[in-house]
C-alpha cells in the first residue's frame, strides 16, 4: 500500500511539473502568436488560395494576430537604441539596427492595417497600400536578419577554430585540467551559439519567400500553398526556440 502511495505521489509530481512546463511555455504572449501564426499558414496550406473553410481559418487567424503584435514596435525601439556590444564589427552593427527599423516599421504599419482589416479605419485602398508597404519592410528586415546570421556563423566558427588550437596545445603541453576543461566548455559554448544562429538563419531564409509569397512577387513559383507550407515550418522553428530550458537535474545526496 505503502509502495502505491509512493508511485501515485511520484505521478503526481511528474504531472505537475510537465503542467508548469506548458504553463511557463503558454503563459507568453510571443507564444500564442506562433501557435496562431502555425495555425494561420497550415490553414492557408490546405486552401491553396480557394475560398472555402480554411480561407476564412488563415484570414481570421491572421486578423487575431495582429492583436498580439499591439506595441511590440516597442521592442525594436529598444533594440535599436542598445549599445552593442564593442566586439561586434561595424557592418554586423549597421545590419542589425536596419533589421530593427525596418521591422520596426513593419510593426507599427501593421497596427494601421488591423485597424483597416477590423473595420475602425475604412479606407480599404490605403490599408491595401499600407499593408504591402509593411511586408515589404518586413522581408526586408528578414533579409538583414540573414545576413546578421551568416556573419555571425562565420565569427563563432573562427572563434571554434581558436579554441580548438588553443585545446590541442593545452592537451599536448600537459596543462592544468581545470585548464583544460575551461577550453572544452568554451568550445562547447560557441558550438551551440553557432547551432541556435543555424536554425535562425534556416528561419529569416525561409521567411523571406513566405513574404515573397504573401506579396505574390512570383505567384506561379511562390503558390500559396508554397507559402503555407514555408510558414508553418517556420511557425514550428519559432515555437521550439521559444521552448523554456529543461530545469536542471538535482544532484542526488549521499
Amino acid at each position: 500500500m505503502a509502495t502505491m502511495n509512493v508511485a501515485d505521489t511520484s505521478v503526481v509530481d511528474v504531472a505537475r511539473k510537465e503542467l508548469l512546463f506548458l504553463a511557463l511555455y503558454l503563459g507568453k504572449a510571443e507564444t500564442r502568436d506562433k501557435i496562431c501564426r502555425a495555425i494561420q499558414y497550415g490553414s492557408k496550406f490546405i486552401s491553396n488560395g480557394e475560398q472555402g473553410i480554411a480561407s476564412n481559418v488563415d484570414k481570421n487567424t491572421s486578423l487575431a494576430r495582429k492583436v498580439f503584435r499591439l506595441l511590440k514596435t516597442v521592442n525594436e525601439l529598444q533594440a535599436l537604441l542598445t549599445p552593442e556590444p564593442k566586439s561586434t564589427p561595424l557592418p554586423i552593427v549597421l545590419l542589425g539596427k536596419s533589421k530593427n527599423v525596418l521591422v520596426g516599421t513593419f510593426l507599427a504599419l501593421d497596427q494601421i492595417v488591423w485597424l483597416g482589416r477590423s473595420g475602425i479605419y475604412k479606407n480599404k485602398e490605403t490599408t491595401d497600400r499600407l499593408s504591402r508597404i509593411s511586408l515589404f519592410c518586413w522581408m526586408a528586415g528578414t533579409f538583414c536578419t540573414t545576413l546578421v546570421e551568416l556573419a555571425e556563423i562565420s565569427r563563432t566558427s573562427s572563434a571554434v577554430k581558436k579554441v580548438e588550437k588553443e585545446l590541442r596545445k593545452a592537451t599536448h603541453d600537459n596543462l592544468a585540467v581545470t585548464e583544460v576543461q575551461s577550453l572544452k566548455d568554451a568550445r562547447k559554448a560557441h558550438l551551440k551559439k553557432s547551432k541556435a544562429r543555424s536554425l535562425n538563419l534556416v528561419k529569416s531564409v525561409l521567411d523571406i519567400f513566405v513574404a515573397a509569397g504573401l506579396l505574390q512577387l512570383a505567384p506561379k513559383t511562390i503558390t500559396p500553398r508554397v507559402t503555407g507550407a514555408l510558414g508553418f515550418t517556420t511557425s514550428l522553428i519559432s515555437c521550439y526556440q521559444l521552448l523554456p530550458p529543461a530545469p536542471a537535474a538535482k544532484a542526488k545526496s549521499s
